[in-house]
């Protein structure tokens, strides 16, 4: 899941009645601050109203259009990781037009610079603001509540509404993606989709595949396969790891907490894991600057001198590299004034910019008064989804970067043949630039195809960490032409 050292508090305000003014919920928005010129290609940021009262939630989007062919290349809403994390953490991290130039800030603003890895140059992209983070805000305490199955419902509205807005697009082909988290969440989405376009929801969406990146689908599985993943790359030695297997039975989450022996054996686990990054296995475990600063900076908090402060975060590089550091640009941005009003964001709807809603887990897997946690697994809904095949003709595609200790690609390997699809191709390497970008393999029935993706070298989130495999994977796979 992903993870943020950001924690706000969250303010629910009332906003004036004409702000709901379809009219005034959506813009094109031509220059940002911190990019040179005119950006080359479409954005459009707005509102759409969901909730009991159709108006209760707002949340925030950011619409990019293809910049191959955006009258048939397909459109793809991004359902972001977290728990209820910001839009822009795809959009400037992952796939997004758009990335900081971490060497050059100006007055305490980051500057942007084009990403040409961007999935925006083969799809065109709907990223959405998650209940209570980015600029998303609901107007009672009721809307602000949201949990597994309720997000994906409410995205479900979303994309519909969003359809009649955006009529043209009424024929492209539709595709749910995501990371992390997601990987619960999206399978559900696409089911609501087929059962509304069955019921006689209008508009129809034409839903046709959907993927998950380093995906939580089952939390047994995923959870337990963390250890037999550490066994594979050498981090747990051959004695240590079948001493926890024999011990604990290969059920590494659901610990009896009287099974002494198993309880030791993952206690010498923990001590041979707890200083390895688990986003990304090979980079180095640390403390980000910016964090080291943060008491310092909640002292500065209340002067009237924010440059100085953001100045204070961004001025000096880091005495040795830490990827949390480049986290904290996001919210610098987002948070400056003329940003949000470049982004027609609405004045006054939210306190704090926040790049994920960390109130949503900040007990864990307990549920809180704001999130509920009603889905522990999704795979019966991918097994559903591959009986769909009389009437859709549905593309999964599966991948995970194989450096990530967080959802180790073996525990994604494991639900999808315990699917027990008919492989169709074995697995074998596939190619970027000449060289081995990952493995593949793939798997139909009928209508419905599986494909599984390794990406070499990647960690958590794996478009972050190798782009240019990232997106020429996607390419091949919207092609139908993978590997």
């Amino acid at each position: 899941m992903e993870k943020t050292t950001f924690t706000w508090i969250l303010l629910l305000l009332l906003v004036p009645e004409n702000l709901f003014n379809p009219a005034l919920s959506q813009a094109v928005v031509e220059t940002l601050p911190g990019f040179p010129g005119k950006l080359p290609f479409k954005l459009e940021t707005g509102y759409l109203g969901l909730g009991k009262n159709d108006e209760d939630l707002q949340l925030f989007y950011y619409f990019v259009e293809s910049e191959r062919n955006p009258k048939h290349d397909p459109i793809i809403i991004w359902i972001n990781g977290g728990p209820g994390c910001s839009a822009l953490w795809p959009f400037f991290y992952q796939i997004g037009p758009l990335q900081f130039d971490y060497a050059n800030v100006i007055d305490g603003l980051p500057q942007l610079e084009i990403n040409p890895y961007a999935w925006t140059k083969v799809a065109s992209v709907i990223f959405v603001d998650a209940s209570g983070a980015g600029f998303s805000y609901a107007t009672t305490e009721e809307a602000y509540k949201t949990s597994d199955t309720a997000t994906a419902a409410s995205l479900d509205q979303f994309l519909r509404k969003w359809l009649v807005r955006h009529p043209q697009y009424l024929s492209n082909p539709v595709y749910i993606a995501g990371v992390s988290y997601a990987g619960l969440i999206i399978p559900v989405l696409v089911q609501d989709l087929i059962n509304g376009n069955e019921a006689g929801s209008s508009p129809k969406v034409n839903i046709k595949g959907y993927m998950g990146g380093n995906p939580l689908t089952d939390i047994e599985t995923d959870f337990n396969s963390r250890i037999p993943y550490a066994y594979q790359f050498a981090l747990l030695s051959q004695e240590l790891y079948e001493s926890a297997e024999l011990h604990c039975d290969g059920d590494f989450a659901n610990v009896n907490p009287t099974n002494g022996l198993c309880q030791n054996s993952l206690a010498l686990v923990d001590e041979c894991l707890k200083n390895i990054n688990e986003h990304q296995i090979l980079e180095p475990m640390c403390e980000s600057e910016m964090t080291s600063k943060k008491r310092m900076l909640l002292q500065m908090s209340d002067s009237p001198d924010k440059k100085l402060v953001k100045s204070l975060r961004l001025s000096r590089p880091p005495e040795s590299w830490c990827r949390g550091d480049n986290y904290d640009y996001a919210p610098l941005w987002a948070s400056d004034k003329t940003v949000q009003k470049a982004l027609h964001v609405r004045e006054g709807t939210i306190k704090e910019w926040l790049l994920c809603n960390d109130d949503h887990y900040e007990l864990g897997r307990n549920n809180t008064d704001t999130f509920l946690y009603d889905i522990t697994s999704s795979i019966a809904y991918h097994r559903n989804l591959t009986q769909k095949h009389w009437i859709y003709t549905i593309m999964q595609n599966e991948y995970s970067g194989d450096h990530d200790l967080v959802f180790p690609y073996v525990g994604t390997q494991n639900w999808i043949h315990g699917m027990e699809l008919p492989m169709t191709k074995p697995w074998a390497p596939w190619f970027v630039n000449k060289q081995v970008a990952g493995y593949t393999e793939i798997f139909s029935y009928k209508d419905y195809s599986l494909t599984f993706a390794t990406v070499k070298g990647a960690g958590h989130a794996s478009p972050e960490y190798k782009p240019e495999e990232c997106l020429s994977m996607l390419d091949r796979w919207l092609s139908n032409d993978f590997m």
